[in-house]
Formats: structure tokens, C-alpha cells, sequence
């Protein structure tokens, strides 16, 4: 009989650890191949571990909620084969949902979430990171974005396993007002001893504290736990509205040409190509168009640093069978044709309701959309995907009376309409270009070519 040493798997170029979810097999089972052995959270996705090889589960290494590093033994299964250590397979399937909020994908439109990106920059890394202490990239992001040096880290107590540092503890330290010290630093804006007034000139002000108003609960009241993901999205939304001053415009589509240039096209396209073309890639392009014309709205910010994304990368949400939602982004979003684009989306999709997405294939996104149409609403003003700067609602189509102009006068007729709000933080986005940036997608889906071959 052989040990073989089971590895904790890659899963992306960013993931340096996982956290254990559960055991699905214990100490003396025995496992077929393929087998799921544990699952595994990280800070975008929570995946499955299957094993490589049949045999008995000897040893777990780790136990549930122990943070482990990628390349980590995670398990001993003994087996009849040789003896050897497995590698990390490349990469781990999905098998719930990233940390986003969004709306189920609609055959006529696309969802999108909000969400917050480990996205982190090398001299943020260097400020931030302590070699007694380990910080996970979402750790780092955050203390970046809020100015956290390595010693404030330090000074925060961590829940986590050897009293590692959490998401939710650096987020429960900076909405509780962090240390006075940092407080007053914010309030008065000094950046050093020597610029601020002596103290007798200098009006101390701490941070205000703000604390959720006290709940009442009567006898016939059900008290609902919210799971692991209602936890995290419900701290990206607090996180993104405290990162961004939000603004929203709307626009008011005519899309009558899209509507029946896809009806004319759909069934010998899908009889062509084997696949079904939705509303989604087309807003998709209409979308990487307009960022070419304005390439502002495809940034992120980094304190007084303003990053310009080189590559468009959309991200879309496809609903899994558990009633969760994932957010799949679709790389170089604008080097893609309406077919290539249709096959990606369909792609993503399928296999995100198959639980067979990679990590990496959730991140990286420079630009969301998300769905409000879905749901029969006409608007909504969607909260900013974190680190991007704008996100964009979709709206149901509905048909409605509008005034036409034609060489014979004005017409009222029954034209195909949308809504697309677009949210975007006015940090860096000022009204202008945010108006002119929606008014520009709307203009590429309203002079759709009804005679466009595909």
C-alpha cells in the first residue's frame, strides 16, 4: 500500500489560499476517483476538491475554517498504486458562486452584480504586507484603498486561524471607526507631525461610530441566519457605497431594430452555428464600443491614482440551480465578433450552471452589467462593481407609443423601449461623461443595422 499526498489545488493566478468548508468524506472512507473530498472557500469563489486517485482516506491535514495554502498537503489517501505526490491540478472547478450581487440571466438581457476585486498594486503589497503576518490580496485591497499602513494592521486583533487577520475583521475595525489616531489624520487632513498645529490650536474630532439600529423581534417573527454569501455580498455593498460617491443617468432606448433584426436572424443562426443568440452579446458589444469612445469609464482608482485599463473585460451573471448567482467576465471583451461573443456568453453560462467555471474566469473584470430587466423593472440604479467605476443596468423591453419623425411629419407608433442606468462613481466619472458615455451605448443599440449579416 502507498500514501499518495493530496495538494491543495491551483485555482487562478491570484488565489494564494482557501479556506476549509467542509469534509464531505472522513478518516477511513474509502473514495472512488473523481471523488469530492472537502470544499473550499476562497475570496471569490467556494469550489470542490475531487480526488485524483481511489483508495482510504488516511489523515486530513486541515480541519473546517482552517485557512491552507495553495500547494499545501491537504490529505493522505491510501492507494494500491506507487508511491508518488500529487501536483496541483491546474485549476479547481466552481462549484457555488463569487461574492457578487446580481440579477439571473434573461434570455433578452444581461445581469451583473457588484462586487469587490482583490486587485491590488505592488506598491500597495510592499506597504501593506508584514512578514510575521499573512495577508489574503482581498486584506490588502481593502487596507490599500483605505490608507491602512502595516503597523495599523498589526495593531487589529484577527478571528481567523492563529489569529489571522479576516475580511470581516478589517471591515468591522474601519466601520467602527478604526484607531483615533487614523481618525484624526482623516478629519484634519495632515499628513505629518510637522505640518499639524500646536495641540492647543488643534481641534481633535474621532471618526463617528455608526452602529445598526437595535432590532426589535415579537413571538410570531422568524429569525432567518444569513449563509456565508449573504454575509459577503451584504459587506461589498456597504464596502462599495462607502468606496464611491454614486451617481446614476438614465437613457431611454429605442431598440425596435435590435428586437426584429434578432427575430429575423435567430433561428438560422442557431441552426448555422448551433447555438442560440441572445439580447446579451449584443449589448456586450454596444458596451465595448462605447468604452472605446470613452475610455475613461474603464478605470479603476487607486487614492489619487487613476489605473486605465488596457483590456475591456466584461463581467455577466448566469443563475446557478441553487438559486445563487455567479458573475463570469469575459476577457478582451472588445477583440471578440457578435459570434464570438455569443459563443462566450453561452459558454459562460452553461458551464456556470454546471458548477464548471474556474476562479479566474470570475475576475479581472474592468466593467459590469447587470440585469434589472429580468424582473420585469423598467430602471434601477445598480451599485459599482468594486475596484471599476461604473456598472450598467439593463432595463426590461416593453413596447410603448413614441413619436417618430418622418420626411411626412410626426407618427406616433409602437416602438420596442428600453432603459440603461448606468451608475458610476463621481470620484473620476463626472456627469458628462457618464451621461455621454450611456447616450453612446444607447445610440449604437438604437442605429442597429437591420440588415446586418452575422
Amino acid at each position: 500500500m502507498a500514501q499518495y499526498e493530496l495538494l491543495l489545488p491551483k485555482m487562478g493566478e491570484s488565489v494564494a489560499e482557501a479556506t476549509v468548508i467542509k469534509w464531505l468524506k472522513q478518516p477511513g472512507d474509502m473514495i472512488s476517483l473523481d471523488d469530492t473530498l472537502l470544499e473550499i472557500a476562497t475570496d471569490k469563489v467556494d469550489s470542490e476538491v475531487p480526488s485524483p486517485v481511489a483508495g482510504k482516506l488516511i489523515k486530513q491535514l486541515f480541519g473546517e475554517d482552517e485557512v491552507v495554502q495553495v500547494g499545501a498537503v491537504i490529505a493522505l489517501i491510501e492507494t494500491d498504486a506507487a508511491e508518488q505526490k500529487l501536483t496541483p491540478v491546474e485549476e479547481a472547478p466552481v462549484a457555488t458562486v463569487t461574492e457578487e450581487e446580481s440579477a439571473p440571466v434573461q434570455e433578452e438581457n444581461i445581469p451583473g452584480t457588484a462586487l469587490l476585486n482583490d486587485t491590488v498594486t505592488p506598491s500597495d503589497r510592499e506597504t501593506i504586507t508584514d512578514a510575521d503576518r499573512f495577508y489574503s490580496p482581498l486584506v490588502r485591497s481593502i487596507a490599500a484603498q483605505e490608507k491602512i499602513s502595516a503597523d495599523e494592521l498589526k495593531g487589529i486583533s484577527g478571528s481567523g486561524a492563529e489569529g489571522r487577520l479576516t475580511k470581516d475583521d478589517l471591515l468591522n475595525y474601519i466601520q467602527n471607526g478604526r484607531k483615533s489616531g487614523a481618525a484624526v489624520a482623516q478629519t484634519t487632513g495632515y499628513s505629518s507631525a510637522a505640518n499639524k498645529p500646536a495641540a492647543s490650536d488643534a481641534t481633535v474630532v474621532s471618526a463617528p461610530v455608526i452602529s445598526a439600529p437595535a432590532v426589535s423581534v415579537s413571538g410570531g417573527d422568524e429569525i432567518i441566519e444569513m449563509d456565508r454569501m449573504g454575509k459577503l455580498i451584504s459587506d461589498h455593498m456597504v464596502m462599495s457605497k462607502h468606496t464611491s460617491a454614486h451617481v446614476t443617468s438614465f437613457v431611454e432606448a429605442d431598440v425596435t431594430n435590435m428586437v426584429l433584426w434578432r427575430e429575423k436572424v435567430k433561428k438560422n443562426f442557431e441552426k448555422r452555428e448551433n447555438e442560440k443568440i441572445t439580447f446579451t452579446p449584443i449589448f456586450i458589444e454596444a458596451v465595448t464600443k462605447a468604452i472605446k469612445d470613452y475610455p475613461m469609464i474603464n478605470v479603476s482608482v487607486n487614492g489619487t491614482q487613476i489605473i486605465k485599463r488596457k483590456d475591456i473585460n466584461i463581467g455577466m451573471a448566469a443563475a446557478l440551480p441553487s438559486g445563487n448567482l455567479i458573475v463570469p467576465v469575459i476577457k478582451r471583451a472588445d477583440q471578440l465578433n457578435l459570434v464570438g461573443l455569443t459563443k462566450a456568453v453561452n459558454d459562460l453560462a452553461n458551464r456556470a450552471r454546471a458548477s464548471k467555471l474556474k476562479p479566474d474566469e470570475t475576475q479581472s473584470g474592468t466593467f459590469t452589467l447587470t440585469n434589472v430587466g429580468s424582473f420585469g423593472n423598467v430602471m434601477g440604479t445598480p451599485i459599482i462593481n468594486q475596484p471599476q467605476v461604473a456598472i450598467l443596468a439593463v432595463g426590461a423591453i416593453k413596447k410603448k407609443p413614441a413619436v417618430l419623425e418622418t420626411e411626412y411629419g410626426d407618427v406616433i407608433a409602437i416602438r420596442h423601449m428600453m432603459f440603461l442606468s448606468l451608475s458610476y462613481d463621481h470620484r473620476v466619472v463626472n456627469g458628462a461623461l457618464g451621461g455621454m458615455f450611456v447616450r453612446r451605448v444607447a445610440d449604437y443599440l438604437e442605429n442597429w443595422d437591420v440588415n446586418r449579416e452575422i
